[in-house]
This record gives structure tokens, sequence and C-alpha cells, in this order.
């Protein structure tokens, strides 16, 4: 059996590759594995197929003669958060993050409040392979009751985050993205004295991430064309993103958020020599801006958890990813967009400066172009994937004294992306799609 999980737990669509039978299988196997006794702490975001993947993974939690608590729909760094704080054995959050509504995932936390390990995710596919048991889709799905007193200690946590500080005289507009952050996110700017504006703030589970959110920055920058503000922040599905947009339009991505504060914490030397942690993705104009000021930024793969993984090893205090996944030590390193939002905010109103006179004072971008080469196969055999590899160094070699140039197989989907960089938006161009499709062509006579 090919093994359930991708990148960031499992992840696929509802009654396809992810059913009722394989979420109560997760539940079951996760409550045999973890030993404190305490309950396993249960969060989703609004998607119409959470309430029966939550009814599914419940019942295999109580089969394996573990308790639960619901805490309903709410952003993933809530499950982490509270884990830690009410000494709670575990945790799961159904998202499929910032794929579109027909899409869900199950992301799986230890009792520290961490991502699972690899080696976690073989026992609890083991036992799965193990488990015969299939179920159907029952026709009626029980309501659970929601535990909103948890809920409540996560939004005055990151309120407290603040430090004192308000957002008076702020107006800010938020994009809840019709997800997690509809649970929270426009209370917690409001109770900070902010003037909020919300739009897509319903929780609607058939229209979530659909043409709005962290990925698709247009609604957010029409209504701060429409009622300007002072800044407007753009979340994700489980709102562990974000994306802001200033008053004039411009983007505050991953990269400027770390940039931005990582130089606070740079000034108040609180960074760990003065070192960033962020992936292959990260702009080349935010690497060579920030040596510039004497700091160091160390690349990871693309991925959360590897951003996590040499933050930890390397004793970082800041890190993330230009999707606006940012992980800082304040919450123990679990993205938060709320959280980032409000530290954006707080810095602004601490240094009294707009967001746009503060990104003015960040970096210039080096143009990029991501480009996608569709694979006929989803699946290849090790000599087959060992080539492609071998390929793929081959071309970043030959081109790497010209620009950036950074190729990597989807852990999602079966395309190759391929990121070039350089000065000039000229080069970028053309090399991209002489890279783009030289490599087609090598990798096709792989396969073919």
């Amino acid at each position: 059996m090919q093994s359930i999980f991708g990148t960031d737990g499992i992840r696929g669509r509802f009654n396809k590759e992810l059913t009722y039978s394989l979420a109560y299988k997760v539940g079951y196997a996760l409550g045999l594995i973890l030993e404190n006794k305490s309950p396993i702490l249960i969060g989703k975001d609004t998607r119409i197929s959470g309430d029966i993947l939550l009814q599914a993974i419940t019942k295999g939690i109580n089969e394996s003669g573990k308790q639960f608590i619901n805490l309903g729909i709410c952003p993933t760094p809530a499950i982490p958060f509270l884990i830690k704080q009410e000494n709670l054995s575990g945790g799961i959050m159904i998202s499929a993050s910032h794929n579109p509504p027909e899409y869900n995932g199950i992301k799986i936390f230890d009792n520290n409040g961490q991502k699972i390990t690899k080696n976690f995710e073989n026992k609890i596919q083991k036992i799965i392979e193990e488990t015969n048991q299939n179920l159907s889709v029952p026709t009626k799905v029980i309501p659970l009751t929601i535990d909103k007193d948890l809920m409540d200690i996560y939004t005055k946590s990151l309120i407290q985050t603040m430090g004192g500080e308000n957002l008076c005289g702020f107006k800010i507009i938020l994009d809840t993205c019709y997800g997690s952050a509809t649970s929270c996110a426009k209370k917690i700017f409001q109770s900070l004295g902010a003037d909020v504006r919300v739009i897509n703030n319903s929780k609607n589970g058939l229209k979530i991430n659909m043409n709005c959110g962290s990925t698709n920055l247009e609604p957010l920058k029409n209504a701060l064309r429409e009622s300007p503000a002072d800044m407007g922040f753009s979340f994700d599905g489980d709102a562990d993103r974000v994306i802001g947009i200033d008053s004039k339009g411009n983007i505050l991505d991953g990269d400027h958020i770390l940039f931005l504060w990582g130089r606070e914490l740079m000034e108040q030397k609180i960074l760990t020599n003065n070192l960033l942690i962020s992936t292959q993705m990260a702009n080349l104009g935010f690497e060579k801006a920030w040596e510039k000021i004497g700091g160091i930024l160390h690349r990871t793969d693309v991925g959360d958890k590897y951003v996590h993984d040499a933050i930890k090893k390397k004793k970082a205090v800041l890190g993330g990813e230009q999707s606006g996944h940012i992980l800082s030590k304040i919450n123990n390193f679990s993205g938060d967009g709320i959280l980032t939002a409000l530290q954006i905010s707080k810095y602004c109103k601490k240094k009294n400066i707009n967001l746009n006179d503060w990104l003015k004072s960040s970096f210039e971008p080096f143009p990029q172009k991501l480009t996608n080469i569709n694979l006929k196969y989803n699946k290849f055999d090790l000599k087959t994937k060992l080539l492609i590899d071998q390929t793929i160094e081959k071309f970043q070699l030959i081109y790497s004294d010209n620009c950036r140039v950074y190729i990597r197989p989807s852990g999602t989907e079966p395309v190759i992306r391929v990121l070039v960089e350089a000065k000039k938006q000229k080069k970028v161009d053309s090399l991209s799609s002489e890279i783009t499709k030289k490599l087609s062509l090598e990798i096709n006579k792989i396969i073919n």
C-alpha cells in the first residue's frame, strides 16, 4: 500500500482519495498509538465534507478506547496551541488548507503540538493496513457538542501577543476566505480597537478558497480600492497563512514579512546569529538584501515541516515561506496567519508608521517566474524517478551561473515546478522558456 501521507498530512478529494472509511481508520489508529490518557482535540475548517469526516474520525477514536474534544470550526494553529496549553494527548485538524472545496485533509499533531514525524506516520499506516473494516458513509450526520471555552482561550492568547498594544486608529480589511478565519479574526481585531471590515466572512464550505484568500488577492485589492484602509490581510482556508496588502495595493508576501519582522528582531538583538529560515522559493532579492544588513538566510526544501526542522536544529526564532506561512517563537513555531497579521499591525502601531511606508523600506524583489511541466504519470518506478532527479540536477548546474534556478517535483500533483529568477524580467522569461522546453524533452525521453 502506498503511503497515505503527503507533504502535510493526508490530502485528497472527499470520497475518492479521502474516504469515510479511511478517516475512521486514522482516528482508530491514532487512538491506539497515543499513550497519554487525555482526550484528542479535533477541529475543522468550513468544508462541507468536514462534518462527515469528523464523525468518522471520532467513531474511530471512541472504538480505540480514547476520548475526544470537538473544537468545531477553528484555525489550524488553535489545535497545537491548545494541545500544549491543556496537556492533551494529541490533535487532528480536518482541512485541505488552500486547496479547493472538493478536497479535504487530515493534519495530525502529537502531544507536544508538533506535526507528527515520519516514524509516527508509519505506525498509523501499519495499523490502517491491518484494519480490514471498511465502512460506508452513514445517511445521517450526528451533530457533536463544541467546546467553545477552549476557542476563547486560543483567541485570548492571540490578543496577549500584542503586549498591551492596541490597534485604535487603524482601518483594516480582512479576507477570511469563507474558511477557518471566519471563526475569530474579526472579533480579535475589533477587540484591539481596529476599525475592521471583513469580506468573504460567511462559513461557506462551498466557496472556501474560491477566487479569494491568500492565493487570490484580487477581492482584497478591490475592497481596499472601494473603501480605503491602512492595510488588509488575506488568509487561506485554515488560516495558517496570510498575505498582506498595503493602502496602495502593494503585496506583503512571506518574504517581505520575514525581512521586516526579522529586521525588528535583529535590532532588538533577539535574532539568533541574525538568522532567518526560509525555503528554496524565497526571492533572491530578499536573500541579498538580508545579507547586506548582516543577516544569514538558510534555505530548506519547500514545506513548513522542513522550515520547522531547520529552526529547531539551528535554534532560530523566525522562519517561513513566501506563501505567507510564518513560524515564530511566540507560539512555539506553529504557523498562524492571524498571529502574523497581528504582529505586522503591532509593529506599524509601535513605529507610528503605515504599512505602505514600512514596505518601502523592505527589499526590491527580483523578477521570478514559476512554470509547471505536466507529467503524464503520477507514479514512477525508482529507476525513472532517479533519472528525472539527475536531469533536474544537471539543468540546475548548467544555469546556476546566470541566475537562480530551482526545479522540483510537486509533492501533491504530477507536475515539475521550474522557478527562474534574475535581475531582469526579460532574462527570466527567456531562460524560463528555454529551460522548460529542454527539460520537458529530456523527461519525455526518460518516460517514453
